[in-house]
């Protein structure tokens, strides 16, 4: 085993190798100086393990992918081609162009965050942002956090902590991520009251639970799933009628944020803010990275002096938005006072693509790729915990996996190898690339990489 030892690198024989040099020269001697020990005592316990020595080439090149998988940019720019619009482990919604230029402005220098220019006083980071989504929604008051479980642990430790919380059996439910209603309730002080069934739930289930400390009743949409068949479950106004009569505020977690009709582009209806503050709601909570199509962030809005409480309790510090998703945020939200929304915010062009327009484009990539391809029907989804169940017409450029050594889970492979890196969607031994989320800049680049893959 010694003379395995002896046959190890040493730490100088690897810097003085020219692709080490040029990670040196491309980062700093100290930092990769530190890759190098790390890689060498790695091989030593190979060598411990009754392996032969990494030669030195094995040693560079391990290097170098540490350095590449470690140093690049982060998070790695890919081509979504699942045909998932908000696709979770990709990053969800992605921006608008407005949003993006927004959000660079906001973070290459100062700005009025929490100044008042006229006054030349401190001011809130909210203001602007509260008064957009007022305008927006119909509510009293408004606030921002940083996602949408800290607006609702906030909500409910502001309005509920050391007492009872109402919720259906049937609400009480995880919706990703780990992220469960009772977990929340109770880290948030508060303590979870369950009533009905797990398939129905009726006011009346709600009445009968209601004490001296019951502080809110809970409602929340079930964003990732769906319960069908013998159900039924008390509507948001109907639960706002009781809280009204027991003076009970009535908390809604619609998950999404929804500001636009689902139903106007073929999909089932989705549960929108207006209509929860319509309908009567004390505060209801949602995202600002989902079917709202902006950053990620947490939004909360209804009776003003509920929002009161919140914006002051100690929480509110710990989990407020920061400068660069805040000029976001607002700049998503105008393109809705501007009803630009479908023209400008990506993931709502995606939605509302036409099937004719997107047959087009996979037919156009399978003419110049060929091969083992075809353009074939399929369906996109919505994702990122949204309406579950719900798809729009799509076509799909299908590769044949059996053409490749290795089958579909190599070529899928080697598409993620390609720069930009591409994802797509394997089905029957055929990957499958939907042009719905892909921007039709990326046409030319994906094309590039599908040939080279194949």
């Amino acid at each position: 085993m010694e003379s395995r030892f002896r046959d190890l690198p040493s730490v100088n024989d690897v810097l003085d190798d020219e692709r080490v040099r040029h990670l040196v020269r491309e980062y700093s001697h100290d930092a990769v100086l530190e890759l190098v020990r790390s890689e060498i005592d790695r091989a030593r316990d190979v060598i411990r393990n009754g392996h032969s020595a990494p030669e030195l080439n094995t040693l560079v090149e391990a290097i170098r992918e540490r350095a590449e998988s470690g140093w690049r940019r982060l998070p790695t720019p890919v081509i979504n081609a699942t045909g998932v619009i908000l696709h979770t482990n990709l990053g969800r919604a992605p921006l608008s162009d407005d949003a993006i230029e927004a959000m660079r402005a906001a973070s290459e220098g100062y700005g009025d965050l929490e100044f008042d220019l006229e006054t030349g006083r401190r001011g809130s980071r909210q203001g602007r942002v509260a008064d957009i989504l007022c305008q927006l929604t119909g509510a009293e008051a408004a606030l921002v956090v940083n996602n949408n479980a800290s607006a609702v642990l906030l909500g409910l430790a502001a309005v509920a902590h050391g007492k009872e919380v109402i919720v259906s059996r049937g609400e009480a439910v995880e919706i990703g991520g780990g992220f469960r209603i009772p977990d929340v309730l109770r880290q948030s002080g508060a303590t979870l009251v369950e009533v009905g069934t797990t398939n129905k739930t009726y006011v009346r289930d709600f009445e009968a639970a209601i004490t001296d400390n019951t502080g809110a009743i809970l409602s929340v949409h079930a964003s990732n799933f769906r319960v069908a068949g013998f159900t039924h479950a008390p509507s948001l106004r109907e639960l706002v009628e009781l809280g009204a009569r027991s003076v009970i505020p009535v908390l809604h977690d619609l998950g999404s944020g929804c500001l636009l009709d689902t139903a106007r582009f073929g999909m089932a209806h989705e549960p929108m803010p207006q209509e929860s503050i319509g309908d009567g709601a004390s505060l209801a909570f949602f995202s600002g990275d989902k079917l709202l199509g902006g950053p990620q962030a947490g939004i909360i809005v209804g009776r003003a002096d509920l929002v009161s409480v919140v914006s002051k309790h100690p929480l509110a510090r710990a989990v407020r938005i920061d400068k660069g998703s805040l000029a976001a945020l607002h700049m998503t939200l105008v393109h809705y006072l501007k009803d630009e929304a479908t023209t400008k915010i990506p993931i709502w062009r995606m939605i509302s693509q036409s099937a004719d327009s997107l047959s087009k484009r996979a037919a156009a990539w399978q003419s110049v790729v060929g091969g083992p391809t075809s353009v074939v029907s399929g369906h996109s989804t919505v994702g990122g915990g949204s309406l579950p169940g719900e798809t729009l017409p799509t076509s799909l450029l299908s590769m044949d996996g059996t053409a490749v050594p290795g089958g579909a889970t190599v070529l899928a492979t080697r598409l993620r190898g390609c720069t930009p890196p591409i994802i797509g969607r394997i089905e029957a031994e055929r990957v499958m690339l939907d042009p719905r989320t892909v921007p039709t800049h990326l046409d030319d680049a994906l094309v590039r990489g599908v040939i080279e893959s194949l």
